[in-house]
């Protein structure tokens, strides 16, 4: 089942159209122009329980907290993806933190795959989305993909510095691909 959730809370995103990055989809063709478009996939495991392991540890955030941010939920949401729901996400730096609101537009939950995608609301230092998914092939093998279309943000002081935040947006990549791999 895939659900979108593009329509759902309070606020406009930052960005649109809104669910590019198509977390339902196996093949991605990516959105076209305007966009920094991303995808690589790792394998994290292989079976029944390595699946159920890492299609939870995605649905909690939890790639995303193993990578070094916190993850709030906002607005009487819980921590567990759910379409619709905001959350604030934030890297620290020492004494400075980055704040980066934004709302899940797609979740997908099949028995083959399973994740979702967020987007960007106004106040976040970049544009576009970011979408975590695991999924499994015929043999077992278990792998995560993430995809991101990322821009600058439309206004504000981020803007400027987006050649700063690509830097730091290939660090927390390489952190995201390794936060399922067994250690």
């Amino acid at each position: 089942m895939v659900r979108n959730g593009s329509e759902s809370g309070g606020g406009a995103f930052n960005y649109g159209p809104v669910g590019l990055t198509c977390p339902g989809d196996v093949d991605w063709g990516g959105a076209g122009s305007g966009y920094r478009e991303y995808e690589k996939t790792v394998v994290v495991g292989h079976g029944e329980v390595d699946w159920r392991r890492a299609a939870e540890a995605v649905m909690g955030w939890e790639v995303k907290q193993r990578s070094g941010f916190r993850v709030e939920p906002q607005g009487g949401a819980t921590l567990r993806v759910t379409s619709g729901a905001d959350f604030r996400i934030t890297a620290a730096f020492g004494p400075f933190a980055i704040h980066e609101p934004v709302r899940v537009v797609a979740v997908v939950d099949t028995l083959i795959r399973c994740g979702f995608a967020y987007g960007t609301l106004p106040g976040h230092p970049v544009s576009g989305e970011e979408a975590f998914i695991v999924h499994r092939s015929p043999d077992g093998t278990v792998a995560l993909t993430l995809r991101s279309l990322t821009r600058p943000a439309p206004d504000g002081v981020w803007r400027a510095l987006f050649p700063v935040l690509l830097v730091a947006q290939r660090r927390y990549r390489r952190r995201c691909l390794r936060a399922l791999v067994p250690r």
